[in-house]
């Protein structure tokens, strides 16, 4: 579900206060911590928010029961803690990708219809936020819902996710995980095709980090000898070059999970929850940073709400961390808001 952007501007303490007392029984002087923000209008789960102009955006969503999903769309002030309603899309996604480029947003594929009945789209819809309002773009070349995007050098990449395993395919079991990684050039209005990932997953979550793509954590899926689904979490992270376009292999994360979110700050990759289907149904607190230099992963304070399907986005020193839902599955879509506040030098004690 899926993040992205780092907006480098420095908040007012003034702003500061805004967002709410310490959640956790920590001294602010004691970095990083968690504290409470404004809820989001809307309880939604399978987020992949995105930062424009010092604003986090969010679009779509599953609602709950997990039969609904929605056309909402919404902004976040992170200086005023305030949610801004804003025009919806043409269209109800849920799993649609957000991306921003020379101040539009690009909303990317997603499936349509509540469970089981979601069938991936490849539709593109872009925001003008001058304007408010929507129009389309170019579609995929493929259908495609639960992969990441990012930018680099203004141009979308798309990378995994599920497809249509036939064209006419219409449920959730009727999809396969993919290792496509296509790029959007908005100036040619253009796809064109990548190097491939090396591994094929749903739900995992990413960030920019340096001018590279950082994939991490998903699920894999297949199907059981009866039929039904079987999903299996992956902890790699594998990190795209545009420039080389080339695939490297890091450090996993120290716990597979799928459905988490992820950002990044000064340098570093953030993730946050997350759920598991195998060997038992789970929902994750764990939080973790990082560090692409050392190659090495960090403990951070959990998520006070354990939840999955969520959005991260990070902005100043503040990693803003809403939505999600606290069950597994599609019936728990949560309006949590919590902040994860840290230091303005990105040192983790």
């Amino acid at each position: 579900m899926p993040s992205k952007s780092l907006v480098s501007f420095s908040l007012s303490i003034c702003s500061v206060m805004l967002l709410g007392s310490p959640v956790l029984s920590q001294a602010q002087s004691q970095l990083p911590y968690w504290t409470k923000a404004t809820s989001p209008t809307v309880a939604r789960q399978e987020l992949y928010p995105e930062v424009l102009n010092n604003k986090i955006y969010v679009v779509g969503g599953l609602l709950s029961p997990n039969t609904g999903f929605s056309a909402h769309f919404e902004s976040y002030d992170p200086v005023k803690d305030t949610w801004t309603v804003l025009r919806p899309l043409p269209e109800a996604r849920h799993h649609i990708t957000l991306s921003a480029v020379n101040g539009l947003l690009y909303g990317i594929g997603g499936f349509t219809g509540g469970f089981p009945d979601w069938r991936a789209q490849p539709t593109m819809f872009i925001y003008n936020p001058s304007s408010n309002t929507w129009t389309q773009g170019t579609d995929l070349p493929v259908a495609r819902a639960e992969g990441i995007s990012a930018v680099v050098d203004n141009k979308v990449y798309l990378i995994g996710g599920r497809v249509r395993a036939t064209e006419n395919a219409r449920l959730f079991n009727d999809h396969i995980d993919s290792v496509r990684n296509e790029v959007f050039d908005p100036i040619t209005k253009r796809w064109s095709s990548l190097a491939n990932a090396s591994t094929p997953r749903n739900s995992a979550a990413s960030a920019v980090i340096d001018g590279k793509i950082y994939v991490v954590g998903g699920r894999k899926f297949s199907k059981n000898a009866d039929g039904t689904a079987r999903q299996v979490n992956v902890a790699n992270l594998e990190v795209y070059d545009p420039n080389l376009n080339r695939w490297q292999t890091r450090s996993p994360m120290p716990q597979a999970r799928g459905g988490l979110a992820a950002t990044s700050h000064l340098g570093k990759l953030y993730v946050f929850g997350g759920e598991q289907w195998v060997p038992e149904q789970k929902v994750f607190a764990e939080s973790w940073v990082y560090d692409p230099k050392t190659d090495k992963w960090e403990t951070l304070p959990p998520l006070p709400t354990p939840r999955h399907g969520l959005g991260a986005s990070a902005v100043g020193n503040r990693i803003f961390v809403f939505g999600g839902g606290t069950k597994t599955g599609g019936n728990a879509a949560t309006t949590s808001h919590e902040v994860l506040v840290l230091p303005t030098n990105g040192a983790i004690p």
